[in-house]
């Protein structure tokens, strides 16, 4: 029995599949060509005129020598590709993928060299990444929703070339929509993060059409929620209860850090929002001739930290935390850290749009527990019927 090495099998195997391909396509272009000439032509009579042979890169493998049929007169063109077109596709488009998967245009553009040839330089993979400008703007743009029952806003910074190097914020905003579908609402880049910045970006929320909101769940910077409430005077405001915990952390003594926080976490963590304002007050008599001044800021946020409790039971470790959209800036920030900084503000809006789209992709279509069950939707509609109005 005659045993074929495993490179020469892979060999056959790939040129069988190529040349199926390639009968395919002929196949395709005879047909199609046929059709135009008898159907579709209605210029000065044409009749077929043979074929020239051109090569063409498939996902498959390449063909070197494919028949393409023409016409006498020369009018008939292909809709497979267009006359001078080398590659399906497909390439340019794993282009993008491998670089919103982390990949510089410099490291697509030599890893296609190794492929493919020296035909794709850094500038022609940033040129091809530059075709999802225009779907920015329609994706910038789209309507929105109505109702939303939670908007998270966080922001991070990246590093921008202008006339020099500087950190600039990216404003995020994400949304869990009716059916308990989460999804990036907008992403807004440039500047430092202030409540003018967030003002905007709230402004362009809602002229898109998110008019009908319940609950808006964000950390302490300062004029953020008066933006909030100027733009949504109906909706509730949760700060984030992480991050307060966390800026309090630091400024508590080693011997006092686990007792201190495991008092703060039965505030958060109380059966209701009663129970935990009654257990604040014990915290409050133990803590606060130690800790004056955190005692004291808990206490000036207690009703935006603990606003959660109003809301059904079950969203509760969804609301009382930015932790859902700080996922998506993880994700930012790991994608990233390769560059030292971003040669301008288009470069940065080609990734984070990469990102934000991908994550809406992903979670298309997957509810967030709690936000379906039956009690939570009535709960939800009663509160946008007495804020809103029953529309």
């Amino acid at each position: 029995m005659t045993t074929i090495p495993e490179n020469a099998f892979n060999d056959l195997l790939e040129n069988a599949v190529t040349k199926l391909v390639q009968e395919k396509l002929e196949l395709l272009l005879r047909e199609e060509i046929k059709n135009y000439i008898s159907n579709e032509h209605k210029g000065p009579r044409t009749t077929l005129n043979g074929n020239y042979k051109r090569t063409y890169q498939t996902r498959y493998g390449a063909i070197n020598e494919l028949q393409v049929p023409r016409d006498r007169k020369g009018f008939f063109q292909t809709r497979l590709f267009q006359p001078y077109q080398r590659r399906e596709g497909w390439l340019e488009e794993a282009i993008i993928h491998m670089y919103k998967g982390g990949m510089s245009t410099r490291e697509v553009a030599k890893f296609v060299e190794s492929m493919f040839g020296s035909q794709y330089s850094p500038t022609t993979v940033s040129n091809i990444t530059h075709t999802v400008m225009e779907d920015i703007e329609q994706w910038q743009k789209r309507p929105l929703e109505k109702r939303y029952s939670v908007i998270y806003l966080d922001g991070l910074y990246v590093k921008l070339k202008r006339n020099t190097v500087s950190s600039e914020a990216v404003y995020l905003a994400m949304g869990i929509d009716e059916k308990g579908i989460r999804q990036i609402l907008g992403f807004y880049v440039g500047g430092h993060e202030s409540s003018n910045g967030w003002r905007e970006v709230l402004k362009d929320l809602k002229n898109r059409g998110a008019t009908d909101i319940l609950l808006g769940v964000f950390d302490g910077l300062p004029g953020l929620e008066e933006a909030f409430r100027e733009i949504y005077p109906m909706a509730d405001v949760q700060h984030c209860v992480v991050h307060k915990v966390r800026a309090t952390f630091p400024k508590i003594r080693v011997a006092d850090k686990t007792e201190f926080l495991d008092d703060l976490k039965l505030v958060y963590t109380a059966i209701d929002g009663d129970v935990a304002r009654a257990v604040f007050d014990g915290f409050k008599d133990r803590w606060r001739k130690q800790y004056p001044k955190e005692v004291a800021s808990w206490e000036e946020q207690l009703s935006t930290l603990l606003t959660f409790y109003k809301y059904p039971t079950l969203t509760w470790p969804a609301i009382y935390t930015t932790n859902p959209i700080e996922r998506m800036n993880k994700e930012l920030r790991k994608r990233l850290k390769p560059m030292n900084s971003l040669t301008n503000i288009e470069a940065a809006e080609k990734i984070i749009y990469l990102q934000a789209t991908d994550y809406n992709e992903k979670w298309c279509g997957r509810a967030i527990r709690g936000f379906v069950d039956v009690d939570t939707k009535a709960a939800f509609e009663k509160m946008y019927n007495e804020r809103y109005g029953n529309q």
